[in-house]
């Protein structure tokens, strides 16, 4: 496994042990609490859910938390031991343990999910990852969509994907400490410095071989229906009519920031790109959606989709152009979904389809 120079954020150290000296500790706490007290929260969580008849969603949500944090301190425990034996491993079989690592936390967290809240997962286009190079441009609604690449891509076809996250992911104590020892880029949103960030991502690009992908979220943040507001309200009082006509039409997405994007296009020397379009998790951006339940009974619907590098632009007009039309189709794609999403039967649960 190889890992690009310069991948990973590199923030400076004592930052970095700063940061964990609370997360770590932090994390360790609420678990220890959360197991000890399990039994009288569980009372109360079932209480809650019969007087209100949640369709247990209290209950459902409490079991997630427990199997988050057990998650994070199994995770850090298997980070100390890989850390503890690189020596003796050698760089390449350190990297893969901590693929292996990464691929086990959000295969362990996803499939937790679709048990708690009895969801289900159909998949099309899947033979659209099954061998690298390729950049991968996703939608992001919510922190559950954040798991679907290492559950549809590395985990089933041995794919390393390279990930351009926010920084504040970093508190997240086992991203931050598997996602930077992986070649990841953590991004400084609002630092002023789009040159060197961008250089950063590019950086990705660096030795990607048949078995790697890069993974970017265009949109940047997660979508809501205030965000889409404040981005049309932005355009509005510009002079960009193009850009203006193009974000209004989408519904259920973001515009692309092009930044990103653009300057993975850029410097690609050979890679396809891959798109991932999903629907199901919209009701499930927040702590508060989850513990309304939202997520019960919900039906995923994911489809990826691959344009060969030969199909790519080479302009960065047409490139920008290339880029919408997709966008477009992704929303199209999911607008005609979005309204019929189908619901499981309780405690249903079906496997991942092609």
């Amino acid at each position: 496994m190889r890992q690009p120079r310069g991948a990973s954020s590199s923030p400076p150290r004592l930052a970095t042990w700063a940061r964990r000296a609370v997360t770590i500790p932090l994390y360790c706490a609420s678990w220890a609490f959360v197991l000890a007290t399990f039994p009288l929260l569980i009372a109360l969580a079932l209480t809650v859910d019969v007087a209100g008849r949640r369709r247990w969603a209290t209950t459902r949500c409490l079991l997630f938390i427990l199997l988050y944090l057990s998650c994070e301190v199994v995770g850090l425990a298997a980070c100390m031991a890989t850390w503890l034996l690189q020596g003796v491993a050698g760089r390449a079989r350190y990297l893969h343990w901590n693929f292996r690592l990464e691929s086990w936390w959000a295969n362990t967290l996803f499939s937790g999910a679709q048990r708690i809240f009895s969801m289900r997962l159909a998949v099309e286009g899947v033979e659209a990852v099954s061998r690298g190079p390729f950049l991968l441009f996703l939608r992001h609604a919510s922190i559950g969509d954040t798991l679907l690449p290492a559950i549809l891509i590395s985990r089933p076809h041995g794919i390393v994907l390279r990930y351009v996250l926010k920084q504040e992911l970093l508190w997240d104590p086992c991203l931050d400490v598997v996602g930077n020892r992986l070649a990841n880029y953590f991004v400084r949103r609002g630092s002023g410095d789009t040159e060197n960030e961008i250089a950063a991502v590019q950086r990705l690009l660096d030795d990607l071989g048949p078995h790697d992908g890069v993974l970017l979220y265009p949109e940047g943040t997660r979508f809501t229906e205030a965000k889409r507001r404040r981005v049309l309200d932005r355009l509005a009082a510009s002079d960009d009519e193009t850009a203006r006509r193009r974000a209004s039409s989408l519904r259920h997405i973001l515009p692309p920031r092009l930044g990103g994007a653009l300057g993975l296009l850029e410097v690609n020397r050979g890679a396809d790109a891959v798109f991932c379009a999903h629907v199901g998790f919209e009701g499930a951006g927040t702590f508060r959606d989850l513990i309304n339940g939202t997520l019960i009974d919900q039906l995923i619907r994911v489809v990826f989709w691959r344009v060969a590098f030969s199909d790519i632009p080479t302009q960065r007009a047409e490139r920008v152009d290339w880029l919408w039309r997709h966008w477009k189709r992704m929303d199209d794609w999911i607008d005609e979904r979005a309204d019929r999403q189908e619901f499981a039967p309780s405690c249903a649960q079906l496997p991942v389809s092609s």
